[in-house]
């Protein structure tokens, strides 16, 4: 099946053509857009198979979705119900939707969630400590980044000749960032709760707070959520600390004469250390931990300064390998491996788009064409 998957971040419009075959995905084409009118010129004007079906990436779909689904009405509406829960999200998600939809009428969409990877949950991470009655209005930790999560996990399946190791740490760490817990494959606990503003530190998100800060804010705004939302996820994290910009990059370059940016990327480390910590004690142990995202798979002074910092429990860093980065990164006294591996959401969106069109057809539940 050919599939064309669209990958609509917080930050960014990726695209890209994959021919599935079984449960491997070959890519033919990608990039990025800056507006989906361009697909149908790049897709014109190439010489490779025409999609046969399109996968998006939503974030957060609320309590009632937690499988990937082929879109309806049915499935736009939960979508569009749940954007409070991921408003840097979720319009612009809906917005490629419905762009690819009138671009491509044919051709059947399936919608991937992010939150589909941490339905595993256990009660304990799942359940927030707030009145149980708003436990009915969806309000639990819902956890994001599961389909490079997900990616992450394929990708060593594969590649280890011992298969997945039974404790793993995932940092997924780009311009949103969280850390993962996985226990024989399947996600236990997560730093980002009900929206993907909470957890560590990010570019623009502030990641958790005291809640008596929300309360002081709030008030400051005037009780205006909508000023409040903008605050704490377009103007706080990196760029709200250095004051300078939320691009790790930037602040790399300005930290030996910038306090401020040297404050930003200490903060951000030390946050994604505490978390690693954190998890691992709910794992009861590590036997690796993964990098992954921009920051993660890029940056190799971000990964040996939240390593040293998890020096203490006998994480160690080898600095060749971390300076080449994918791969194999820890040293061979390392208590725990420590491996880059890269982000592959896209592939997963093909991969989820054409299993679930494949046994859908096969129930009879969907046309062959």
């Amino acid at each position: 099946m050919i599939v064309l998957a669209l990958n609509s971040g917080s930050s960014s419009l990726k695209f890209g053509l994959y021919r599935v075959q079984s449960n491997a995905a070959e890519r033919l084409l990608a990039g990025h857009l800056d507006a989906v009118a361009e697909l149908a010129g790049q897709l014109a004007g190439s010489t490779l198979p025409k999609p046969e079906a399109i996968g998006h990436r939503v974030v957060h779909a609320g309590p009632a979705l937690r499988q990937h689904a082929v879109i309806d009405e049915a499935v736009l509406r939960q979508i569009d119900a749940a954007t409070a829960f991921a408003p840097l999200h979720t319009p612009a998600a809906l917005a490629v939707i419905a762009h690819t939809a009138a671009l491509f009428p044919t051709l059947p969409q399936v919608a991937c969630f992010d939150t589909a990877f941490h339905a595993t949950l256990p009660d304990s991470a799942r359940v927030l400590p707030i009145p149980k009655a708003l436990q009915a209005q969806g309000i639990q930790r819902y956890g994001f980044h599961g389909l490079s999560c997900e990616s992450i996990l394929q990708q060593l399946d594969h590649e280890l000749v011992q298969g997945l190791p039974d404790r793993m740490l995932i940092a997924h760490l780009g311009h949103g960032a969280s850390v993962t817990a996985v226990k024989a494959g399947r996600s236990i606990d997560t730093s980002m709760g009900l929206t993907p503003s909470g957890g560590v530190v990010m570019g623009t998100r502030s990641g958790d707070l005291d809640p008596g800060v929300l309360i002081h804010l709030l008030r400051q705004a005037g009780g205006d959520a909508s000023r409040l939302e903008d605050m704490l996820d377009r103007q706080s994290g990196l760029v709200g600390i250095s004051g300078l910009s939320s691009d790790m990059r930037r602040l790399h370059e300005a930290e030996a004469s910038n306090a401020d940016a040297r404050l930003a990327v200490c903060m951000f480390c030390v946050a994604v250390a505490k978390q690693l910590a954190a998890m691992a004690t709910v794992l009861g142990g590590v036997d690796l931990i993964v990098f992954s995202g921009g920051i993660g798979e890029n940056d190799g002074a971000v990964r040996a300064e939240i390593c040293a910092a998890l020096g203490w429990f006998g994480v160690a860093l080898d600095p060749e390998r971390n300076a080449r980065g994918l791969g194999l990164v820890s040293a061979a006294d390392s208590r725990c491996a420590v491996r880059v591996v890269a982000s592959q959401e896209d592939e997963q969106i093909a991969r989820h788009t054409a299993r679930l069109l494949r046994l859908l057809r096969l129930l009879r539940l969907l046309p062959k064409d």
